[in-house]
């Protein structure tokens, strides 16, 4: 028999991993709180009894135990992985709050300032001390069965007892395959996925029992060290990824910021970018970072690099170093077509690929989702493809290199992504997708099978013609910062696939004429301007709804200057402005109060003018002969250096 794994307090993977399964059923059927839940548990032999607490006045009713033990036993049924988060303990506490901890590890030594934090995706996330030994996944489990329930002690809560249904040969196997230490690492969750999973009291009845319990779990927190309690009283409720339709809906109403990959709406001040470097947990690009990629590209860095339009990342830095060291990598970015034409907004992502494409000299391969915009709008099929085609010449007259640039429509090229498609599919379970989009009972099932359709591309084995066959090519995303919660997840299970992570950058959203509460949509004309857009389109748009900073009266705005920050003439100036210099004066000039809006607002609509001008002379040049030459499956020509050997592939 396997040598039983035990930390030094005794305890084992088995019943370490069984309580967090239960406590996420609990949490789940029973509407706990997931802060400071569980009071505490004890394990002899196969029988665990564990106390938590709830919002309840009376015992959990026979109706509801058989619920929670269905739950946990669904849990285990998924074979779920349960992964592993490293984080400073400062930066878990101000992401997730006192959601992490548990009672009955309060305090928590002082000579903590790492955290092991054990993820089962959108089920959990708990705090787990190094050497605690922990299951690779919850299948190993077997099964368990509630056997007991007292309910001696409100304060304390019911305290379930219940019996694991594991054969000695399944019990020896799963302390066989557990480990001290790492089981298998991840990014930290967002922190809106982790709120999401949390319950907040019930209104009505049980009120009285839901306000004793809030109140205990605030004491305990205040109890805690101070920063963990300031983050705890800070932290909002889901917003963002994680949060279904209904909540976002919730949010927007109430002034909170909701950003996921299908609504992005803020309150007046805008969107709040720092907070959500926070709960999406990327890294900002430096100063350091712009000035090494002028440097290995030998040229000017793209102006959103310059002003921070393109302001975070994850593993670009990762990129360069291979980069540099001789490893090809290409770009992949993407159109989800429901309009006609293309507005401003949409050509932010595309120019700065096109920069990418020429200053690295990479492959691009970019996807026609017809089949995501089938799934959520109210379109047909046919039209959907359709208007894949029509922004396609679109994304062409952008003037990405024919010889290393791939269009596919995923309704044409689905064939080639499907073994790559299932793949991910089989490695990401319903919960941990449900956590990351949103998904709820309404959410038709093509809608959940999808993100893996987008994650496909991000793994350079789903172009076997285009790559000539190389696989060991590693995939840069650039993108708006809504669209992370796909890549999130797809990063998450690259490495269980034996795949290379795809790196991200992200940009901050293109404004509404309207303001910052929202980014531009095409559905929504007034807010934008259209690729199609006459010059007298634009100057009544601009004239019309472009939100100015400036002082309600000539007086107000002398003396006061524009506010630079929510002016929108001034701030599209800096997305499309190429000449530093004069964006500066204007800036000086405008927010000293020496500058009008209608002169700002002049200005824009001639640099806008421009663009859209050269825009339209480009795109008369796409003919559908182009079209089809961009979106045929051939070889992309570009240089690299020769494939690795695929011992030596990382």
């Amino acid at each position: 028999m396997a040598a039983v794994v035990r930390s030094s307090d005794g305890s084992d993977p088995v019943t370490e991993t069984a309580i967090r399964v239960l406590k996420a059923a609990a949490v789940s059927v029973l509407k706990c709180p997931m802060a400071l839940t569980t009071m505490l548990y004890k394990a002899k032999k196969s029988v665990v009894s564990m106390s938590i607490k709830t919002y309840l006045d009376t015992p959990p009713t026979e109706e509801e135990l058989r619920a929670v033990e269905a739950q946990a036993n669904a849990i285990i049924g998924e074979d779920a992985p349960l992964h592993t988060v490293r984080m400073s303990k400062a930066d878990a506490e101000a992401r997730y709050g006192m959601r992490i901890y548990e009672n009955f590890q309060m305090p928590l030594p002082a000579s903590v300032e790492e955290l092991r934090l054990a993820y089962l995706p959108g089920r959990a996330l708990d705090y787990v001390p190094d050497g605690t030994p922990m299951l690779p996944s919850t299948g190993l489990l077997g099964g368990l069965a509630i056997t007991g329930l007292k309910f001696k002690n409100k304060k304390k809560g019911p305290e379930f007892s219940f019996k694991l249904t594991i054969t000695a040969e399944q019990d020896a196997a799963a302390r066989s395959a557990a480990t001290l230490g790492e089981a298998s690492t991840c990014e930290p969750p967002a922190a809106a996925e982790i709120e999401a999973i949390d319950n907040e009291p019930p209104s009505g009845e049980g009120t009285l029992k839901a306000k004793a319990v809030a109140e205990a779990v605030t004491a305990e927190v205040e109890a805690a060290p101070a920063a963990a309690a300031a983050s705890a009283a800070s932290s909002e409720p889901p917003s963002g990824a994680g949060a279904s339709a209904g909540d976002s809906a919730e949010a927007a109403a109430e002034g909170k910021q909701v950003i996921n990959p299908w609504a992005v709406e803020a309150g007046e001040g805008g969107i709040d970018y720092d907070k959500l470097v926070r709960d999406f947990g990327c890294s900002v690009i430096t100063e350091d970072i712009v000035t090494r990629i002028e440097n290995v590209t030998k040229r000017r860095a793209h102006r959103f690099l310059r002003r921070g339009i393109f302001f975070t990342h994850r593993d670009l830095d990762l990129l360069l170093d291979r980069y540099c060291s001789g490893e090809p990598f290409y770009l992949y970015t993407g159109r989800g077509p429901s309009s006609e034409a293309l507005h401003l907004g949409h050509l932010i992502p595309f120019e700065f690929t096109r920069y990418l494409q020429q200053a690295f000299n990479v492959p691009l391969v970019v996807q026609m989702t017809d089949d995501e915009k089938f799934l959520w709008k109210d379109l047909t099929l046919e039209d959907a493809y359709r208007l894949g085609k029509a922004n396609a010449k679109d994304i062409i007259a952008c003037g990405f290199d024919q010889r290393k640039t791939f269009i596919f429509s995923d309704l044409d090229y689905h064939s080639h992504m499907y073994r790559n498609v299932l793949r991910i599919r089989k490695a990401v379970t319903y919960s941990q997708a449900k956590g990351a989009f949103g998904f709820d009972g309404a959410s038709n099932i093509g809608k959940v099978a999808f993100p893996a359709t987008q994650a496909a591309p991000s793994f350079p084995s789903t172009f076997t013609i285009p790559f000539g066959g190389r696989t060991d090519m590693l995939c840069l995303i650039p993108q708006a910062i809504d669209q992370d919660p796909y890549f999130r997840v797809t990063r998450d299970v690259a490495p269980r696939l034996g795949f290379e992570k795809p790196a991200l950058i992200h940009s901050k959203f293109f404004p509404a004429l309207q303001g910052f509460s929202t980014k531009m949509s095409a559905s929504a004309s007034n807010t934008a301007i259209m690729v199609s857009d006459t010059p007298e389109d634009i100057e009544s748009k601009v004239g019309k709804y472009a939100m100015s900073g400036g002082g309600r009266t000539l007086k107000e705005h002398q003396e006061n200057g524009a506010n630079l920050e929510v002016d929108v003439p001034y701030q599209w100036l800096r997305f499309f402005m190429e000449d530093d210099e004069e964006l500066a004066r204007i800036a000086t000039e405008y927010g000293a109060g020496r500058m009008l809006t209608s002169e700002v607002k002049d200005i824009l609509i001639a640099e806008l003018k421009r663009v859209v001008r050269d825009h339209q002379a480009a795109k008369a040049l796409v003919t559908d002969e182009t079209v089809e030459a961009y979106m045929r499956c051939r070889a992309l020509e570009f240089d690299a250096p020769p494939a690795k050997p695929a011992s030596a592939s990382s």
